[in-house]
């Protein structure tokens, strides 16, 4: 996965970016000078002629002087990147979110105004900065989208903002970046920009309720669990999802089968207990939630 530092795609990482080339110069520079003052010593030649013109105290004022103005260079272009980074809290700014992003074990969702419902896979519009309320339904987890955002501590009980913007259409890919148990590396998620006609209709497509009514087979199974957020992903339109098990796997039919038949075998420690289901239950639930587009 591209580091954003190297390959930032929104004015926040660009900004982040910049910083770090400035910095990552600033440093080059300072050991190649360090280095060749050592390595000129190390020659014997330990009193320079630009050494000895300079009264006793005045090199220690030089060296200083320099470090302070480095310092204070540093610090300004800081504070200005992270003015264009971060975003205001809602009631600081008046303006609500766009999103609200949490995190579960092993999963995150993405909740938008409408009642539109993302899984692991939130979509945005390019070129359009959305501000993101982050939190935590369980434990500490970080959610962290290296090419369009800084990293934001998702904490329970805590909200975090950043704002979340694409400059292009794309798929971008996210991580938690914060051990979050046994699974915590396989807690992805993918951030889907499209153009603002394409992010209308999927917005108003997510809102609608399922076209397929639920058989009982679902009801008893698995709506228990599937329609709190607390317990497990909301599957109303799971088949329209490039991914399941937050990124783990290509959403398919047979992927989904195992997935109901025998969670624990693909993704261990999750929440979705093995039901110990016949073959015609997992093809029944597999078709049904093949459907739901």
């Amino acid at each position: 996965m591209p580091l954003g530092s190297f390959s930032p795609h929104s004015p926040q990482t660009q900004a982040i970016a910049v910083l770090f080339g400035g910095i990552l110069i600033v440093c080059g520079t300072i050991f190649l000078v360090v280095a060749g003052l050592v390595g000129y010593g190390l020659l014997g030649k330990t009193r320079s002629s630009w050494a000895q013109s300079l009264r006793p105290g005045r090199i220690e004022t030089v060296w200083t002087a320099t470090a302070l103005a480095i310092v204070t260079a540093i610090f300004i272009a800081s504070v200005r990147a992270m003015a264009l980074i971060d975003a205001p809290k809602e009631d600081a700014s008046g303006r609500t979110p766009d999103l609200a992003i949490t995190g579960h074990q092993w999963w995150w969702d993405a909740r938008y105004p409408n009642g539109a419902v993302a899984v692991s896979e939130i979509h945005i519009p390019a070129g359009r900065r959305l501000l993101a309320r982050i939190g935590s339904a369980d434990v500490i987890h970080d959610f962290w989208v290296p090419q369009l955002a800084r990293k934001m501590d998702a904490v329970p009980g805590r909200s975090g903002y950043i704002w979340l913007e694409a400059d292009a259409p794309g798929t971008y890919q996210g991580v938690c970046s914060e051990f979050c148990g046994a699974q915590h590396a396989r807690m992805h998620l993918l951030v889907i920009a499209e153009s603002e006609a394409e992010y209308a209709a999927w917005l108003r497509r997510q809102a609608e309720p399922a076209r397929t009514p639920p058989p009982a087979l679902y009801e008893r199974r698995c709506a228990g669990c599937h329609t709190d957020p607390a317990k497990g992903p909301d599957l109303t339109h799971v088949a329209g999802r490039r991914t399941l098990g937050a990124a783990l796997s290509e959403n398919t039919p047979a992927n989904l089968a195992l997935w109901i038949a025998k969670p624990q075998s693909v993704k261990p420690g999750n929440r979705m207990p093995d039901q110990r289901l016949s073959n015609d239950e997992v093809g029944a639930l597999a078709g049904y939630l093949g459907s739901l587009q």
